[in-house]
């Protein structure tokens, strides 16, 4: 599955704009690094990485908001 990085604007609407796509998680992750390094604080909008089986699918996956990590401690 490949790793797909999108920018996600949220003013004025919602809405997600394809990057790039990459086969490794290695480089996905260093290139999502930079382009995020290289936003200024006058742009609008956040850099994310995704794993899906394709577009469509990272596409329905990035605007779900995930469950938090259960904590062992809380017990």
């Amino acid at each position: 599955m490949p790793y797909y990085i999108y920018k996600v604007f949220s003013f004025p609407i919602r809405r997600l704009e394809k990057l790039e796509q990459h086969a490794a998680f290695r480089d996905a992750s260093a290139r999502a690094k930079a382009l995020r390094a290289a936003l200024t604080s006058a742009e609008a909008g956040s850099i994310k990485m995704i794993l899906a089986d394709n577009e469509l699918h990272a596409e329905d996956l990035l605007p779900q908001q995930r469950a938090p990590q259960p904590n062992p401690d809380d017990d």
